[in-house]
């Protein structure tokens, strides 16, 4: 080809001259604000009381720059720093915590999509690979349940962990490694699964480290000085809880089962599912072919979420329905991702049924969440002995009657400090008292364990003594305490009907 024969250079569009592929590219966060938007709206009423322990911490934060669960003392009972820190810094924008939660899990459920929607394209899942994820993570009852407090924030972390664990970003990797730190210590469990199962897993692990270091560094230091401990003092509050009698994490979604049936199957459906469809991916290693290979990038996700239940399991920790969310995030998503590689079988039969599994997992999560009643009373799955619409009222009265006095708390302290904005006690906020825990727990471990919690707790003030309050609330079946100042009927699937008296002192003989 001569040079006046040369092929004519093609022809550039103008700059923005075809919006269409970067619509299309907006449409799925677009959708899944949108919906996420209704579903906060719809579960608000009943947001777990635990929820609102966050609240109340980032809305001290946000208002009076001070770290607790009341604005009358200093407390780290936060388990997750970073989802504190978030919402502290909606609340200052949007001037209301339960806002800011709302604008939290919107932008959460945003970028979890765009993480899932990478995942997927780099594995060749067809499109809707993405929307079926989401969908089932979003109608999943414990996960509906557990809205407010972390667990949407470390499933965004461990998508985005699983992203750039299979592209290689080293700096990247680090840093959300260090974000999911911040969320959840126990997340490095799965974090650890996901890294160390790749080829070549050290490529790269000294600038990890580093980023790492780099996010995680200034708070634990600021904590280990400021607030006297680098872990949260949920450590060891949540450690000497124990067992709820014969039940503990290992056999908790038994527990569940009994004033949650339905929604107790449902959401740990998804784990069982999962697991049977990796051991169905691992028998077909020997034949590996576009299905295998496109499912294979997700199937760290399951001996990841395994070792997460069995450490927690280990530990013996009361079964609080959130302490589950990760284990079913990951295998939600292996699952997804599952039925939408096999969409590309060639049996027609395994494309339908497994089409048709996702589809009917979807609608089973709304007409159980729809069948308790729109608006709901109560979350599909919880262990409040309250209505949180009954905390909300009680709430205000309560802040009438004790005025500036102190309370001790019934057992549930979250909305209730969040709505009557006094000075609600218990062992989430009593320093003095959380001394004494400390020495209780050092107690019953050994040398290295006794070490380890000096060191954690090597700024902690020992000299503050437990609060004695000037008024308590006592919940009981039983025959009200004598001479009570004011009583509330409280009641929940869990624990039944009660009655919450308020009474004179410290509610413990004091």
């Amino acid at each position: 080809m001569t040079t006046s024969e040369a092929a004519p250079a093609p022809v550039r569009a103008a700059p923005g001259a075809d919006p269409a592929p970067r619509f299309r590219a907006w449409r799925l966060p677009a959708a899944v604000a949108v919906v996420s938007a209704l579903v906060f709206a719809a579960v608000r009423p009943h947001l777990i009381d635990d929820t609102f322990i966050t609240l109340s911490y980032a809305r001290n934060l946000a208002f009076h720059g001070h770290w607790g669960l009341i604005e009358q003392g200093t407390s780290n009972t936060a388990t997750s720093p970073l989802n504190v820190l978030a919402l502290a810094a909606l609340t200052v924008v949007l001037r209301n915590a339960v806002f800011a939660a709302g604008a939290l899990y919107v932008l959460c459920q945003v970028l979890l999509a765009l993480g899932l929607r990478r995942a997927g394209e780099r594995a060749g899942l067809p499109s809707w690979f993405t929307p079926l994820a989401i969908g089932l993570l979003t109608v999943n009852p414990l996960l509906v349940s557990s809205i407010g407090l972390e667990v949407e924030l470390g499933a965004v972390a461990v998508t985005w962990l699983l992203v750039f664990a299979h592209e290689r970003r080293p700096v990247a990797l680090g840093v959300v490694l260090g974000l999911l730190a911040l969320v959840r210590l126990d997340l490095l469990v799965i974090a650890a699964v996901l890294v160390l199962l790749r080829r070549r897993f050290w490529t790269g692990a000294g600038k990890s480290v580093a980023a790492s270091a780099a996010v995680v560094v200034p708070w634990f230091a600021f904590s280990w000085f400021a607030l006297g401990a680098a872990v949260p003092d949920t450590l060891v509050i949540k450690t000497l809880q124990k067992a709820w009698g014969t039940w503990d994490f290992s056999n908790g979604p038994w527990l569940y089962s009994g004033p949650f049936p339905w929604a107790t199957a449902l959401s740990f459906l998804p784990v069982v599912l999962a697991l049977l469809a990796a051991v169905l991916w691992a028998a077909a290693t020997p034949w590996r072919g576009p299905v295998w290979t496109a499912i294979r990038p997700f199937a760290p996700l399951v001996p990841a979420g395994l070792a997460h239940y069995l450490a927690y399991s280990r530990l013996h920790v009361p079964p609080y329905h959130w302490y589950y969310g990760p284990v079913i995030v990951v295998a939600t998503t292996f699952l997804a991702a599952a039925i939408a590689a096999v969409s590309r079988a060639s049996s027609r039969t395994l494309r339908v049924s497994a089409s048709a599994a996702g589809v009917a997992m979807l609608f089973a999560g709304v007409v159980s969440y729809c069948a308790g009643g729109i608006p709901r009373r109560f979350a599909p799955m919880m262990s409040n002995h309250g209505a949180t619409a009954d905390y909300e009222r009680i709430g205000p009265e309560l802040g009438r009657l004790v005025g500036s006095g102190t309370v001790r708390s019934g057992g549930e302290i979250g909305v209730l400090a969040y709505s009557c904005e006094c000075a609600i006690i218990d062992l989430f906020d009593d320093r003095g008292a959380t001394g004494l825990a400390i020495a209780e727990r050092k107690a019953n471990l050994g040398a290295t364990g006794k070490a380890l919690l000096d060191l954690n707790f090597r700024y902690f003030d020992y000299g503050v003594r437990p609060i004695v309050t000037d008024f308590a609330l006592v919940a009981t079946r039983a025959a009200p305490p004598p001479d009570p100042l004011a009583h509330w009927t409280i009641s929940s699937p869990w624990a039944g009907t009660q009655q919450l008296y308020l009474v004179r002192g410290n509610g413990t003989g004091g």
